[in-house]
């Protein structure tokens, strides 16, 4: 047992990418802009995020491990003497993947089912950063005269990741992608 643990650590230690800083190799996930309209009573989201992978990410996308990619919104009501009380969570997953046969980038919406091909990389990782017009929360939901704020974060799903990759995944800074919390007043 005492072999095994000792194995363990080693291959561990051995992991690439466990010392670098997150972002030393240009991976990063960032929200560019953000921001809500009012809409017939209902809030709608309107975000740019530039996406960002990196090798091992790309490396793995590139055999075919598909890559989901969470966006969360949140809104929330600031409150000075507790923690901040959260309204509404909405999340936007999408599913990339790379058909080697047909040389194409598959964009899947998972909330809609909407699919999308692409034959460059870069094409594929615009139009999943394009958010547009999305339903965020109706209006009579949140109290009138009360100021409430909206925040955005992008991250790469790990746990969607096939079983034997997470591992590695959890363990490695190439593969903890997020953005920064993004956040911007709700209008009223």
């Amino acid at each position: 047992m005492r072999a095994r643990l000792i194995a363990a650590g080693a291959v561990i230690c051995a992991l690439p990418g466990i010392a670098p800083a997150a972002g030393d190799d240009g991976a990063l996930f960032s929200v560019e802009r953000a921001g809500t309209r009012l809409v017939e009573d209902v809030y709608r989201l309107d975000a740019y995020i530039d996406y960002r992978f990196s090798p091992a990410v790309l490396d793995a996308l590139e055999n075919g491990v598909p890559l989901t990619v969470e966006v969360r919104v949140e809104v929330i009501r600031p409150r000075w003497w507790w923690w901040d009380a959260e309204v509404a969570v909405v999340s936007q997953h999408s599913l990339l993947q790379f058909h080697a046969l047909s040389r194409q980038y598959l964009l899947t919406s998972l909330n809609t089912g909407a699919q999308l091909s692409f034959s460059r990389l870069q094409a594929a990782l615009e139009a999943m950063g394009t958010l547009s017009d999305i339903p965020l929360l109706d209006r009579k939901l949140l109290a009138p005269e009360v100021q409430y704020q909206a925040r955005l974060r992008a991250q790469l799903d790990i746990e969607s990741l096939p079983s034997p990759l997470r591992p590695v995944a959890y363990l490695s800074t190439e593969w903890r992608l997020a953005s920064e919390w993004f956040e911007w007043p709700l209008p009223s």
